[in-house]
């Protein structure tokens, strides 16, 4: 079984992407989907977080992304310390979703990370996929999420490794300015190029 990584930075269209793959049948394991499931009520990392960050529970009993944030702001520690909690807790769904995958005879199997690089995870994948976008339609995207400033965005972009080095590190990539058709025809040649190699 072929262990892909597909990344991306902020406004690239990686979930999109992400997409893609599933739609053609192949098993992705979303990091972000499982951090949130960690977050949600009575998810493993709600008691922990809430332990080291005093006041990111909401009413719900889950962990409230956005008091978690502003905390996150003002510590400069914070990430290395939410970090700790959350990637071991992440890394044991990822290893069960690789189980089932094998056990289910899945011959390539993708893992969406967006901070492949930043955590070294590219060291234990067969291959890079990156996903990629000009930087006027990725500032486009992302500015209309709710809640995104030009300040944030230039925050989140400074914690992530540089495009031209995912680009450059990268085995295969994905361009996303041009459509979901042309996205989709991308990605039947790579997944035709991984079953082929």
């Amino acid at each position: 079984m072929k262990i892909i990584g597909l990344t991306g930075s902020i406004g690239m269209g990686k979930s999109a992407t992400a997409r893609l793959f599933r739609e053609a049948g192949i098993p992705v394991f979303d990091s972000d989907a499982c951090v949130h499931a960690l977050y949600d009520a009575g998810g493993a990392a709600v008691g922990p977080v809430e332990a080291a960050f005093p006041g990111s529970l909401s009413e719900d009993g889950s962990i409230d992304r956005a008091r978690l944030s502003r905390q996150l702001n003002d510590d400069p520690d914070g990430f290395a310390r939410l970090e700790a909690i959350v990637h071991p807790l992440v890394a044991e769904a990822r290893q069960h979703f690789l189980d089932a995958a094998r056990n289910d005879g899945a011959d390539i199997v993708i893992l969406d990370v967006p901070l492949l690089f930043e955590t070294g995870g590219h060291e234990h994948v067969d291959a890079v996929i990156a996903v990629h976008a000009p930087h006027d339609v990725r500032r486009e995207r992302v500015l209309q999420r709710p809640g995104m400033t030009e300040d944030k965005l230039a925050a989140i972009i400074a914690r992530q490794t540089p495009d031209s080095v995912k680009l450059e590190k990268a085995d295969y990539i994905v361009e996303t300015s041009g459509g979901f058709d042309d996205a989709r025809q991308q990605v039947g040649k790579i997944i035709a190029a991984l079953r082929a190699s």
